[in-house]
């Protein structure tokens, strides 16, 4: 079993419970790291044999272009898609932090880690 990690993913997107955070967005950065099964890709040398990290990349792209209100939301359709379109991930994890979020004082992130 291997762990494929993609880190630092950066998002310009439109999550956020303030109305003002979903029509100026805001950064977001994103790490995944999947649980998959490598043998037969470590043994063949192809690409078919194991997860594309484009793909998966895509697949966040996508989910991080749909509004939500939490980070919560996100996390769980990016977590659904990716299991769904990736058999071969056995679980996944996913943490996701919103740069500079608007909460009355200088921090900078808040961040979710979610598990599926």
């Amino acid at each position: 079993m291997a762990v494929i990690s993609i880190e630092g993913m950066e998002f310009f997107a439109y999550h956020g419970c303030f109305k003002e955070e979903q029509v100026i967005g805001t950064k977001f950065r994103c790490d995944l790291f999947l649980d998959v099964d490598t043998t037969k890709a470590e043994q063949t040398d192809n690409l078919n044999d194991t997860v594309n990290y484009q793909s998966v990349f895509q697949v966040v792209q996508d989910e991080m272009k749909t509004k939500s209100k939490l980070l919560e939301h996100v996390s769980r359709r990016i977590l659904t898609r990716v299991r769904d379109e990736f058999p071969q991930v056995s679980h996944a994890r996913i943490k996701i932090r919103k740069l500079n979020p608007p909460l009355g004082g200088k921090m900078d992130f808040v961040s979710l880690e979610l598990e599926g």
